[in-house]
C-alpha cells in the first residue's frame, strides 16, 4: 500500500514540475542566458581596459624617451595627447609632465594655467593637487605678485600637509621678494626648527638665517617637484624629478 501511494506521490511532484517548466522555463533559460552574456560582458570589458591602459603606458613611456632625448616640442605634444584621452594616473602624470616642459621652455604663463588646473580638479587625491599648487606658486613667483603667492601657500604651510616644509620655503622666498625681511626670518626659523623638514632643507635654512640681512635676498628657489609617488615628500627638499609611474588612481 505504501508504495501505491509513493508512486502517486511522485507522479504528482513530476505533473507539478512539468506544469512549472511549461510556465516558468523560458524564463529560467532567459535568465540563464543573462548571467552569461553579463558575465562574458564583464570579462571582456576588463581585458579591452587592460589593452588601453597598456597602450596609454607605452605613450607615456614614449613621451618620456622623447624628453630624455631633448626633444621637448615632441615631448610635450605626446604627454597633452595622452592627458586628453587617457585615463587615471598616466593622464595625471602626462598633465604634470607637459607643465613641466612648458616651464623648462619658458612658457610659464602656460605651465601655471596647466597647474592650476590640477590644483582645481577634484578627482584627484588632495596630495597631487596640493603638489599643483606648489608648482604653480613656484611659476608664479618669477614674475608674478609675491603676495599673492604667499595667500595661496598659506593653507599648504600646516604641519598636518606633507608638502609644508617646501611651502614654507616658497613662501619665505616670496616674503623676501615682497620685502618682508623680518617674516621670512621667521618662517625660515620655523624650517630649520622642524624635526619633520628634510635634513637638506633644514641646513638651507639655517645657513640663510646666518647670512647677514642684506644677502637674504640672494636666496634662490627651491628645484623642481615632481609628483608624489615618485618620492615621499619628507625624503628631500623637493621632490625628484617627474619619473614614469604606473598608474592606479583614485587615488587615495
Amino acid at each position: 500500500m505504501s508504495d501505491i501511494f509513493q508512486e502517486i506521490d511522485e507522479e504528482l511532484r513530476r505533473e507539478n514540475f512539468a506544469k512549472l517548466w511549461q510556465r516558468y522555463g523560458v524564463y529560467l533559460v532567459g535568465l540563464a542566458v543573462l548571467i552569461v552574456v553579463a558575465v562574458a560582458a564583464i570579462v571582456g570589458w576588463r581585458a579591452y581596459q587592460q589593452r588601453l591602459h597598456e597602450a596609454e603606458g607605452e605613450r607615456y613611456a614614449v613621451a618620456l624617451d622623447l624628453a630624455r632625448q631633448g626633444k621637448d616640442k615632441e615631448a610635450t605634444e605626446v604627454f597633452a595627447e595622452v592627458s586628453r584621452q587617457a585615463h587615471g594616473g598616466h593622464a595625471m602624470l602626462a598633465r604634470f609632465e607637459e607643465a613641466a616642459l612648458k616651464s623648462k621652455d619658458g612658457d610659464t604663463k602656460g605651465a601655471i594655467a596647466l597647474y592650476d588646473a590640477l590644483s582645481a580638479d577634484s578627482s584627484l587625491d588632495p596630495a597631487y593637487r596640493d603638489l599643483a599648487r606648489l608648482m604653480a606658486a613656484q611659476g608664479e613667483l618669477k614674475d608674478g605678485d609675491p603676495r599673492a603667492v604667499i595667500t595661496g601657500l598659506a593653507p599648504l604651510t600646516s604641519p598636518s600637509n606633507p608638502w609644508h616644509p617646501t611651502a614654507l620655503e616658497l613662501t619665505a622666498l616670496a616674503q623676501l621678494k615682497a620685502g618682508g625681511r623680518a617674516e621670512a626670518r621667521a618662517t625660515y626659523q620655523r624650517i630649520a626648527d622642524d624635526l619633520q623638514a628634510p635634513q637638506g632643507l633644514r641646513a638651507r635654512a639655517a645657513e640663510i638665517l646666518a647670512w647677514p640681512s642684506e644677502r637674504k635676498t640672494e636666496a634662490a628657489p627651491p628645484a623642481a617637484a615632481s609628483p608624489p609617488g615618485v618620492a615621499a615628500p619628507p625624503d628631500a627638499a623637493m621632490p625628484p624629478a617627474a619619473a614614469p609611474a604606473a598608474d592606479t588612481q583614485g587615488q587615495r
